[in-house]
């Protein structure tokens, strides 16, 4: 069989196809259906059962061995200390490492900065899964050396739980919109043609703090922590076709 030959038959069978199923009752009436494209948007609140803290230790030093030095014996007794308040080592990591020179603000002759020493930042994020003693962890940093408190961040450890319940809500407004607008039009909803998830996330609440917040907690006895609520959030996007008049 020559190439012309097989190109032919391809297109006779398919030619053959599309006449029979343009001949399909079925597949007619189910294109000539009207449809109707509606989004629902389900919500489910949470308590965040993980909270993570990021702890810095500045030093400074005339060299940057000295600066670094320093910083590695302090940083030790900061994650020591948070091994005693119940985060296990495991889920402590650095999170960011610098050397970085500390300048004169008094320039040299010519202006030319003038380099008096050198600073060493080393920042570590702790994990949690008991939120209750979020405070208590920060307390402890804090008192063993931690300098700055760059922020702590509430999550939930298995979203996926809840979505699915964020899901089931977004479909079910959905529908009931779907089934408003049908009777609204004298008609009754039918099958569904297409479904799908649009947006499915969730977000919770963030604490930043800075140096001087850092410092004031120091004073503090206790530093009280409200972790709030997690959103979980779904939208879906489903394609109803109308049946027969009501």
């Amino acid at each position: 069989m020559t190439m012309k030959t097989t190109i032919a038959a391809a297109a006779a069978a398919l030619a053959l196809a599309a006449e029979a199923a343009a001949q399909d009752p079925v597949q007619m009436q189910r294109q000539s259906q009207p449809s109707i494209r509606v989004t629902g948007t389900g919500e489910v609140r949470a308590a965040p059962d993980q909270a993570t803290a990021d702890f810095a230790v500045e030093t400074a030093a005339s060299t940057a061995q000295e600066a670094a030095a320093a910083n590695a014996h302090q940083m030790e007794r900061v994650i020591a200390a948070l091994v005693r308040a119940g985060v296990p080592r495991e889920r402590i990591e650095t999170r960011d490492y610098n050397v970085f020179p500390d300048y004169d603000p008094r320039p040299m002759e010519g202006g030319q900065p003038r380099v008096r020493g050198y600073r060493v930042m080393n920042t570590v994020s702790a994990t949690t899964h008991d939120v209750t003693r979020v405070g208590a962890i920060i307390d402890a940093a804090l008192s063993a050396g931690a300098n700055r408190v760059h922020g702590v961040r509430f999550s939930l450890r298995d979203p996926q739980r809840f979505r699915a319940q964020a899901i089931q809500e977004a479909t079910r407004r959905a529908r009931a919109d779907a089934e408003a607008l049908a009777a609204a039009m004298g008609l009754q909803l039918g099958m569904v043609r297409e479904a799908s998830t649009v947006e499915v996330g969730y977000g919770g609440p963030v604490m930043l703090m800075g140096r001087e917040a850092a410092a004031d907690m120091v004073q503090a006895a206790r530093t009280p922590i409200n972790p709030g609520e997690q959103t979980v959030r779904a939208t879906v996007l489903i394609v109803y076709a109308f049946s027969n008049a009501m």
